[in-house]
């Protein structure tokens, strides 16, 4: 995984409760729930970005 960046995310409060939980019932940090999220989405989409560091 490259570099991380901050940036402010505004989510709807009964989602982020949903989250919340979803993170604490896999021993996450909401934060690292959210991340994974995205990954998940992004690689059955296909538009996972290619890792450089990585070699297949």
């Amino acid at each position: 995984m490259g570099k991380k960046k901050a940036f402010a995310l505004r989510v709807d409060e009964d989602m982020l409760k949903a989250v919340e939980k979803w993170a604490s019932d896999e021993f996450r940090s909401t934060n690292g729930q959210i991340e994974w999220m995205l990954s998940k989405c992004l690689k059955e989409a296909n538009r996972h970005p290619k890792n450089k560091n990585k070699e297949n």
